[in-house]
């Protein structure tokens, strides 16, 4: 406790640190760590991106000011280090609690948060729009982007290199060079960064070499002078960063990340250079932390653990599965029988459960990086030619390739399916990441069927019919434990766009989808205690609707629900007011999930409660009206 106590006396105001002298900073350094590790044992959070950017962190703000420099973190989950140095580490019990601190920059929070970021490869473009208002309104600033190398592996990411590299624009950007994103990152450019990093001798190579051509009596300065404009053999074969500086870049680089000097002196004269420019710095992530440092994807997000073993402390009670490991389990079993069946992942293979599928079928899964618009219409060449393609991808993450899944899915009516884990409320990581946008931007879709399990049997049952189906297919499901409900529903078939009579009742129907069926249950077992006897339908699809047993169920019934953990505007609530509309019923139709708002981050127990959206609450609602 003293520890953290001292820590924090030093750093409780921003640029705390201003001044220090390298002993001092390698000393914070490691305290910064202590604090870090002992803060994430209890609330959850990030650590293993942390502990890789302390030193980076420092150095950034010795050198830049950033009530007045700007500096963009790309994803923002890697910012604990920045909030500790602006003044925020006395809230860090805090941490990604209802109401706490942010487990990502916001700019609601701190004048030293620039951006808000929360998902990949986003930095570089904003940063250079900074850069440009900075110019065009005269004023005198450095604008800075952090960005990993696995968010580099994004598409966006290259798009703004190109534009700042022809816009000749004063910008700095880092690239955080760990040879990670969560999982380890694949591709081309994580290959030529790996070139840089493990050949060093590059820069002293053409040093050398000119010197030596030099030497050579009377034509040595020639040769030298030739070899030096001759763009397509030295320097592409010697200079470290040719493709960064093809772009328009200066690239410093590599530089050792974890060496607070080393980084202050560089990130100095990246400040004097005109026009943009790249630092290429190499850090380890989870440093300082052996459990996070041998195993880094594990603790990239991570639960409340021991710091002594490493073990996280709450476990899954034994025998139940989450919804990713029932999805990965029930693809690699489809695959075994359907060789046509390929899996492709967005850099996730271990969050979406794909990794048992990525060991046992190598050759039909394809990890592309961080570029979720790559990965449908990839999946849509694959699907041309006979396979079907299977993307796994967090709901909050396919809303980056909305384009491709209109253009160049479904417009085609091509047999790909897309697997949206992590629907609806995910808890602590907040705004950036909730999914409560999928059933609005989706259902809109023509040619697109869109489902929703209430528990692991039917998400089994709803690949197996997707796969099948040979159409554009979405199955939406939520982060967590799944729902057994095979002692109470009777009827486990999927077929186009049929629902299920769950709980039959005539008082008060709730039609319910995915996660909120269980809800529905609950609300129906608990408004018998007072003989109020609510129907609860699992509607199981949202496009198509299953309009004849909706119309039959419900009609005659004076109040309906529809109960989704979607935004209600655009959401499947809509699909059925359109429809009841359309078809005349007469009822007093209530729709119920989250309003239009960006949903803070926190517990999500204490967010559904929060938003009415849990069992109690619903059921007051209900007493209420009847």
């Amino acid at each position: 406790m003293n520890r953290v106590q001292n820590f924090l006396d030093k750093v409780n105001t921003p640029n705390a640190c201003k001044g220090s002298n390298y002993n001092e900073l390698e000393v914070l350094a490691g305290e910064i760590r202590n604090f870090l590790i002992d803060k994430v044992s209890i609330t959850g959070g990030h650590l293993a991106s942390n502990l890789g950017v302390v030193e980076l962190t420092l150095a950034l703000h010795n050198v830049f000011d950033t009530s007045k420099d700007k500096i963009v973190w790309d994803v923002g989950h890697q910012t604990y280090v920045h909030k500790i140095l602006t003044g925020r580490g006395n809230k860090f019990d805090t941490l990604r609690q209802y109401k706490g601190l942010s487990g990502f920059p916001k700019r609601s929070e701190s004048i030293h948060d620039h951006f808000d970021t929360g998902h990949s490869s986003t930095s570089i473009s904003g940063a250079l729009g900074m850069a440009k208002a900075r110019d065009i309104q005269e004023e005198d600033y450095s604008v800075v982007a952090v960005i990993g190398d696995g968010a580099l592996t994004g598409g966006m990411a290259f798009e703004a290199l190109n534009h700042a590299g022809h816009s000749n624009t004063e910008l700095i950007v880092i690239l955080n060079d760990n040879e990670m994103s969560i999982s380890p990152n694949v591709g081309g450019m994580s290959k030529y960064l790996n070139r840089l990093r493990t050949d060093p001798t590059y820069v002293k190579a053409k040093d050398d070499i000119e010197q030596l051509l030099s030497k050579i009596p009377a034509v040595g300065k020639t040769m030298a002078r030739t070899a030096s404009r001759a763009k397509g053999s030295l320097k592409h074969l010697l200079v470290p960063g040719v493709l960064f500086e093809e772009l328009g870049f200066t690239y410093l680089g590599p530089v050792n990340g974890h060496d607070i000097k080393e980084l202050k002196i560089v990130l100095e004269r990246a400040k004097k250079i005109k026009g943009p420019v790249l630092v290429h710095t190499i850090t380890k992530k989870g440093k300082g932390y052996s459990f996070a440092e041998k195993n880094p994807d594990k603790y990239h997000g991570i639960g409340p653990f021991d710091i002594n073993s490493g073990k996280t402390l709450k476990k899954s009670p034994k025998g139940e599965e989450s919804y990713s490991s029932v999805f990965g389990k029930t693809l690699v079993n489809i695959g075994d029988k359907n060789k046509n069946v390929v899996a492709i992942t967005a850099a996730m293979p271990t969050g979406t459960g794909l990794l048992d599928f990525s060991i046992k079928y190598p050759k039909r899964f394809f990890d592309v990086g961080i570029a979720e618009q790559h990965a449908v219409t990839f999946a849509a060449g694959l699907a041309t030619c006979g396979l079907t393609p299977v993307f796994a991808v967090y709901s909050t993450f396919l809303q980056r390739a909305y384009d491709q899944i209109i253009h160049d899915v479904c417009l085609q009516n091509l047999p790909v399916v897309l697997c949206l884990d992590r629907s609806g409320i995910v808890g602590n990581d907040g705004e950036t990441h909730h999914g409560v946008f999928d059933l609005s931007f989706l259902t809109s879709i023509p040619n697109l069927t869109v489902m929703a399990p209430k528990d692991g049997k039917e998400l089994e049952n709803m690949l197996k019919y997707a796969v099948s189906l040979n159409k554009p297919v979405a199955i939406r499901y939520p982060r967590g434990i799944s729902e057994d409900f095979s002692s109470i529903s009777t009827n486990y078939n999927v077929s186009s766009g049929k629902s299920e009579v769950l709980v039959d009742g005539h008082h008060v129907c709730i039609i319910a989808i995915g996660k909120m069926v269980k809800v529905a249950y609950d609300v129906a077992i608990k408004l018998l205690e007072d003989n109020i006897k609510c129907k609860v339908i699992n509607a199981r699809f949202a496009n198509p609707l299953d309009k004849d047993t909706l119309i039959k169920e419900c009609n005659g019934i004076e109040n309906v629900l529809v109960i989704e953990d979607n935004l209600v505007k655009g959401g499947f609530g809509n699909k059925v007011l359109e429809l009841f509309n359309e078809e005349n019923i007469e009822c007093d139709l209530k729709l119920l999930g989250f309003p239009d708002e960006f949903i803070e981050h926190g517990d999500t127990k204490i967010l559904m409660e929060a938003y009415k959206l849990d069992s109690n609450s619903i059921v007051q609602y209900i007493k209420g009206v009847l």
